[in-house]
């Protein structure tokens, strides 16, 4: 799944997430030479593939270490990581601040372990297109204007579509996992954009991090046991918290300083053909032309909806100017 950072104006976003909970208000990291050769667009790219192909390893653990059991080596890893390299300050803040902290990290919990759980049951890419449509709904509600109702339809078509006219070849639960995973990466949108507002540089996700991962951790010993020690699951498990949470974090951080949160917005509507691509290249799971149809029509319904809240932002920018 991706990892999203963005804010409501922009709101659509990589999938599994925890990379994304990285605003610009959260304070960008100094550049360096990876961020000047490759260039932002490159590094949103990197980032977009590191995300999907980590979601594709986590399938392929899963019969090891369950669908639980590799969350939780994902959020603990990734936890581990940040306290570290963030080194977040605990004192000075007010209850208001922690309170938003633990709800992100509820949410961070509830978003990656559903879409897990429906990655155990339906293939990358039509999870991948499932989950985006919580970011699309938000950015529809956000801006109340007439041309996203278009965009709304050219989802709505992409999940008919995707469904086959009735989801007769996907498995209803992981669908239902898959949309759950997206409501909850909207109100992941939400507090990733508070959390930012509240804690300096990636202080806020580094500790909501770590509320997902303490949340999270009775659930995979329950599920995956002693499976959880295993030294080929935990090393797997590390490389899917790298990929799919360190690596991607880093690089859209990077990306962030020189590239417009509208054009990273567009870039991670591209997450539904990295995640197909990922599944097809690692899993073999091929896709029927009508669910790569499907796939475009959400993904277009992503760039525009991204588009209309681009113009509207500076319409209302030139407004104020005058």
């Amino acid at each position: 799944m991706s990892t999203p950072s963005a804010t409501p104006s922009s709101p659509v976003t990589s999938s599994s997430a925890p990379s994304a909970a990285a605003t610009p208000s959260q304070g960008q990291p100094r550049g360096g030479r990876l961020g000047g050769s490759i260039g932002p667009v490159g590094l949103v790219l990197a980032g977009g593939v590191s995300v999907q192909f980590g979601g594709a390893l986590a399938v392929s653990l899963m019969p090891r270490a369950g669908a639980l059991g590799i969350v939780t080596l994902r959020l603990l890893v990734a936890a581990v990581v940040l306290l570290v390299v963030c080194r977040p300050r605990l004192r000075g803040h007010s209850r208001t601040d922690w309170g938003t902290v633990i709800a992100f990290g509820i949410t961070m919990a509830a978003m990656n372990g559903l879409f897990y759980q429906a990655l155990a049951r339906i293939p990358l890419g039509p999870a991948v297109t499932l989950e985006v449509l919580g970011p699309l709904a938000l950015s529809v509600l956000a801006s109340r204007r007439a041309i996203n109702l278009v965009w709304a339809g050219l989802a709505l078509a992409g999940v008919f579509l995707l469904g086959g006219g009735g989801f007769d070849s996907l498995d209803l639960v992981g669908v239902a996992f898959a949309l759950g995973a997206g409501a909850m990466w909207a109100a992941y949108i939400v507090f990733s954009a508070r959390t930012g507002r509240r804690f300096p540089q990636a202080d806020g996700l580094a500790l909501a991090m770590a509320v997902a991962a303490v949340l999270f951790l009775p659930l995979g010993i329950v599920e995956s046991g002693a499976k959880l020690l295993d030294p080929v699951t935990l090393a797997l498990g590390a490389a899917v918290a790298v990929l799919s949470s360190v690596l991607p974090y880093t690089l859209e951080l990077l990306a962030l300083r020189r590239l417009p949160a509208a054009t990273f917005a567009v870039l991670m509507s591209l997450e539904p053909a990295i995640a197909a691509a990922a599944g097809f290249l690692i899993l073999n799971q091929a896709l029927t032309a009508t669910e790569a149809a499907a796939i475009a029509l959400v993904i277009a319904a992503s760039m525009g909806a991204v588009r209309t809240q681009t113009r509207r932002a500076r319409r209302a920018g030139a407004e104020r100017m005058t």
